[in-house]
């Protein structure tokens, strides 16, 4: 896939996702520019102890004393504000499979070459663009790491 050879040759990348976004560039381990406006982090608190929207719950553990039944699966999401940049974060929650092409987590983000996908969902992101930055607003308030 070119996306790994131009990874592997410590290249940035352009990632052409079919969204109602442009083109995202990809640098390295990050998507540097954001997909809409500020995030908001008290929105993206809400779609992160969503489930039936955000999801993150069902894999992740998060330090949120008022939330039960967090997952075990993925890595907890305490400190992710000191681990990462909003950029990194970013490229995390939109493409996960960018990172890793074997990861469980969907990509929120894009649209095309994803299978096994129910009809009313073709062609339509599991987050908007300003959704994604709402919850990378709240990741980046998380800088206490798991105890």
């Amino acid at each position: 896939m070119v996306s790994h050879v131009l990874r592997a040759a410590s290249l940035a990348a352009v990632l052409l996702m079919a969204s109602p976004a442009k083109a995202q560039m990809i640098v390295g381990d990050a998507m540097p520019e954001p997909l809409a406006g500020a995030g908001d982090a008290m929105r993206g608190r809400a779609i992160i102890i969503d489930r039936q929207k955000g999801f993150c719950l069902l894999c992740h553990a998060a330090p949120l004393p008022d939330q039960r039944f967090m997952g075990n699966l993925a890595p907890n999401l305490a400190g992710a504000g000191a681990r990462y940049t909003q950029a990194q974060l970013r490229l995390r929650i939109a493409m996960p499979s960018h990172l890793n092409p074997d990861t469980l987590m969907p990509s929120y983000f894009r649209t095309a070459g994803l299978y096994a996908v129910a009809m009313p969902y073709v062609g339509k992101p599991i987050l908007d663009g300003q959704q994604i930055e709402d919850v990378v607003a709240f990741l980046m308030t998380l800088k206490e790491p798991a105890p």
